[in-house]
């Protein structure tokens, strides 16, 4: 039994909340590092503000799959509920956001943001791979790469074009300017009503459906872990203590203790998970997840290599664009200053061109590549493109043509959301495609918190006061994916 053809209409449909989500992750991205500095925060303390974001991600998504791939409640159906869950704290987040008066409490709204999103966005790249015929999953998640990028440069352009309305760009010292509390409360507005279009125009199929169109019964089975031996659990604890000593001895900021504590967590889970199904418990959802880390398909294995240095690009961009732009194309490293904002605002063009130029790509460019050279090559060779484009930000001090080096970054944002959903989706069993998408995060994740606890590290070390280089990290990085793109058959 084939599932429905989907029509131009129900590709629109099941991704247009996408478009809203997507408003609130820009409007965060390129905004949070001068909502923070504005606030008061030092450029070096950046990347820790920001490891509420990707930490979130981390813990966020994996037991959303897990739970998105077992509720079922009737007519709201299985992964909606969590739509319009996450969408309505994102919107609370972002309305209360810019009142912050202190950098505590900006932190403690990102991380509510960042979670609410995460909440929302992970049972979206599922539920294409539930409403799809596996034909129709490059289309699918090409639309779904649309409207990110739409809404990427809906959320991007507020503050641009709110000044060129005459909205005050500038505050007084401590406080975030009109310009970015006014872009936050109508993204909050927007992305609330397009979570509720996708809600209310769409159906999904219930359980048996589902069960029909996978040829029978496709039961979630529980991973074996009781016979799995314990040692390599105190081998991530012994990792994750090995590099909390490392910080202390080699001076190494504070932050770094983060990722010691992640390494140890997951050893702990690990034991814990054993233990659990060693006492008859094998059902419980940690040993679930734990047990479909290690039972990922080899191509999500594979893909996963690429995600880790993607995504730090992507992380460090998200960063120190907007330091980079306004000390070395606007002349101003002070928050406080004119340029300064004007460098802030020129990112949010910046980071609506890319994103744009992501829409227009997933659409056009990457079908017709793709169908020629093959899904992975045509990711490598837009990974590459991304990798010139931010190589050029060390070349570059005119602000207006950094818009060429955003074509080179949109290419590669295209590719980057929509190449390996499409190769990963068709390879996942359909009773768990909802937790191994939010296990595929933890590749994305993972490298973000890694730029948010060490780059402020090598910064200080390497090049103190000098964020430019942040921009050579980038390159190398995506050049690395791209590389390792050349390595699948797809």
């Amino acid at each position: 039994m084939e599932k429905p053809r989907q029509g131009f209409a129900g590709l629109w449909n099941i991704s247009f909340g996408f478009f809203g989500i997507q408003i609130g992750f820009a409007l965060q991205n390129a905004n949070m590092s001068r909502v923070f500095q504005s606030l008061g925060s030092n450029i070096d303390d950046l990347s820790a503000l920001w490891i509420a974001a990707p930490l979130t991600g981390l813990l966020v998504q994996p037991v959303i799959g897990h739970l998105s791939d077992r509720t079922w409640l009737g007519r709201l159906g299985r992964r909606r509920p969590y739509f319009l869950l996450g969408a309505i704290f994102a919107a609370i987040a972002l309305i209360a956001m810019p009142g912050s008066d202190a950098l505590l409490m900006a932190a403690l709204l990102l991380w509510m943001l960042d979670a609410s999103l995460n909440i929302s966005m992970e049972p979206f790249r599922a539920f294409v791979g539930d409403m799809l015929r596996k034909d129709q999953h490059v289309a699918g998640y090409a639309v779904q790469t649309a409207f990110i990028g739409a809404g990427a440069v809906v959320g991007s352009l507020f503050p641009y074009l709110l000044d060129h309305l005459g909205v005050a760009n500038v505050a007084p010292a401590g406080r975030v300017p009109d310009t970015v509390r006014y872009s936050f409360w109508a993204g909050g507005v927007a992305l609330l009503a397009a979570v509720l279009w996708t809600v209310l125009t769409t159906r999904e199929y219930a359980p048996a459906q589902m069960r029909a169109f996978a040829g029978g019964d496709e039961a979630i089975v529980a991973p074996d872990l009781a016979g799995r031996s314990i040692l390599p659990c105190f081998a991530w604890m012994g990792a994750g203590a090995v590099v909390a000593l490392m910080v202390d001895h080699m001076a190494m900021q504070k932050e770094v203790y983060l990722l010691g504590a992640l390494l140890a967590g997951y050893g702990l889970a690990s034991l814990a998970a054993i233990l659990l199904a060693r006492a008859g418990r094998a059902d419980s959802m940690l040993a679930h997840i734990v047990g479909d880390v290690a039972g990922m398909p080899p191509i999500m294995r594979r893909l996963a290599v690429i995600q880790f240095f993607s995504w730090s690009a992507l992380f460090i961009m998200w960063i120190h664009t907007t330091p980079v732009v306004a000390q070395y194309m606007f002349g101003s490293a002070d928050p406080a200053s004119a340029a300064y904002q004007a460098g802030g605002n020129w990112v949010g063009v910046l980071f609506s061109v890319y994103n744009g130029v992501a829409a227009v790509a997933a659409l056009t460019l990457l079908p017709w590549v793709s169908r020629r050279l093959g899904q992975a090559r045509t990711h490598a060779l837009c990974l590459m493109a991304g990798a010139a484009g931010f190589g050029s930000f060390l070349l570059l001090r005119d602000p207006h043509w950094l818009l060429l080096s955003e074509v080179g970054i949109g290419i590669a944002w295209a590719s980057i959301l929509a190449m390996p959903y499409a190769m990963l989706a068709s390879s996942l069993p359909a009773a768990k495609i909802g937790v191994y998408m939010g296990l595929f995060n933890i590749f994305v994740v993972v490298p973000q918190l890694l730029v948010a606890t060490a780059m402020g590290s090598i910064m200080k070390a390497f090049f103190p006061g000098d964020p430019i280089w942040t921009m050579a990290f980038a390159a190398a990085t995506l050049m690395v994916a791209a590389l390792a793109s050349l390595r699948i058959r797809a």
